[in-house]
């Protein structure tokens, strides 16, 4: 029997190529804002193997290096040995649950908001009563007198992120079947998220649009709920099987034919994809998971569609969510859809690889981390001088949308995509506002931002 300070279950040799060269340091996020070798790929690795051999225990001190990471994988892309950080990091996440290694107060914490996330219904309850102060001049007020600081970092942390709430956000808007609006090309079903459609309904509303206009109908089944993503990126495997295996029996029930089961947030598709091995096979969609920019890509956008298409009011950044370019490999396929808007300009961040801070909810239990990376990302990102920033991840969204503050606007790609095609406005913004006046913001912003 193993002993208990040891990590049964690791991946076989997943650490063994590792030769310590360091060239996972300058990606790492934790390592970024903490400098600390125990917050690094290569020092948890260290301490992997220390604890492997029983010279180390997986005491609180130790977890407390291995909370630090935010599980973005940036290691991997730059790994020269192919060491499988990621394989390593999520079969030591569930060791870290273990009684003892969190204080009372962190596990409570991390027990409520995975008793509320994943259940769209619990949230929608939990949020109601703030409808009239989301978005307001009470909040407002609440932040610039420091009242939000009086119920503790980790809520303060919550509140800061809470966006306007539509009342889209209290209700599933889209029917059952969205017919294809052009020559059908096919058949999909679509995942509305959990946390998505509460804080962001536009981009399902949006997506949907966009593939109807591609000729494709698409498939939303009702009793549909959380992929398991937040619960999968703590560790609690359990309760993301339970979700997982539900989920695929929702998009199973559909009727007919599916060429593919589509998701718009990148944190989703991650774990969507990773269910064949969460579910040891007994369980698996009757059609491929793909990110609907992938599938888009593929397919290609309809000539009906490009015509459609209109220039938008201002330059757009791209930001690379974590799960989509180094956890999917989706890189190209966003900035192919989004050049077929016409006389688009899109810039780059300086830094597109490392982590926004966002990382499921390590900005609300590793707050002061995550505020430190949003920072920098913002700082990143206003410099092109952006109107827009293009962002297909929830929990990247509400991130930067904190951290830009007014500097420029968060939008998901398809919604870039349905607003300049016509077919869905961005959401927040008055139909009396101008081209002009939007990417007048952003041509300020870039000459106040100095060289960079």
């Amino acid at each position: 029997m193993a002993s208990p300070t040891q990590l049964p279950g690791l991946p076989p040799g997943a650490a063994d190529p590792c030769v310590h060269c360091g060239f996972c340091l300058p990606t790492c996020a934790s390592y970024r804002v903490l400098a600390s070798e125990m917050d690094s790929p290569r020092g948890r690795i260290h301490a992997l193997r220390a604890i492997e051999a029983g010279e180390l225990e997986l005491d609180a001190t130790v977890a407390s290096h291995f909370d630090t990471c935010l599980g973005c994988f940036a290691c991997v892309s730059a790994c020269p040995s192919g060491v499988r950080y990621d394989q390593l990091i999520e079969a030591t996440r569930p060791k870290l649950i273990n009684a003892g290694q969190r204080s009372a107060w962190q596990t409570s914490f991390r027990q409520l908001l995975l008793q509320v996330l994943p259940y769209p219904g619990r949230l929608r309850a939990l949020l109601q009563p703030l409808r009239a102060y989301t978005g307001t001049p009470l909040q407002a007020l609440a932040r610039r007198t420091g009242l939000t600081r009086l119920f503790g970092p980790e809520i303060e942390a919550m509140e800061r992120l809470l966006p306007p709430l539509a009342a889209e956000a209290f209700s599933d808007q889209l029917p059952l079947i969205n017919p294809a609006k052009a020559e059908r090309r096919g058949r999909v079903a679509l995942l509305l998220g959990c946390v998505q459609r509460c804080f962001d309904p536009s981009v399902s509303t949006a997506t949907v649009k966009v593939l109807q206009a591609n000729g494709f109908e698409v498939v939303i089944p009702q009793e549909q709920g959380c992929c398991g993503a937040v619960s999968h990126h703590q560790g609690e495997l359990e309760l993301t099987r339970q979700l997982a295996a539900d989920l695929v029996r929702s998009m199973n029930a559909i009727e007919g034919d599916l060429d593919a089961v589509l998701v718009a947030a990148s944190g989703c598709g991650h774990t969507m994809k990773a269910y064949g091995e969460l579910l040891n096979g007994d369980i698996q969609f009757r059609a491929p998971v793909l990110d609907v920019q992938e599938f888009l890509a593929d397919r290609g956008l309809l000539e009906t569609f490009r015509t459609q298409l209109q220039p938008l009011p201002g330059i757009v950044a791209m930001h690379d969510a974590c799960h989509m370019i180094h956890g999917q490999g989706i890189h190209s396929q966003p900035r192919q859809l989004l050049r077929a808007i016409p006389d688009i300009q899109l810039r780059e961040a300086t830094e597109a690889g490392v982590c926004c801070g966002s990382a499921g909810i390590y900005n609300l239990v590793q707050y002061e981390e995550a505020a430190e990376l949003g920072r920098i990302k913002a700082d990143d990102l206003s410099g092109t001088g952006a109107a827009f920033v293009a962002s297909a991840n929830i929990g990247c969204t509400l991130q930067l949308r904190r951290h830009l503050g007014d500097c420029a606007r968060v939008q998901h790609p398809m919604e870039l995509l349905a607003a300049s095609a016509g077919l869905h406005p961005l959401p927040g913004v008055p139909q009396s506002v101008s081209s002009a006046e939007i990417a007048g913001k952003g041509e300020n912003r870039q000459a106040t931002a100095g060289p960079r």
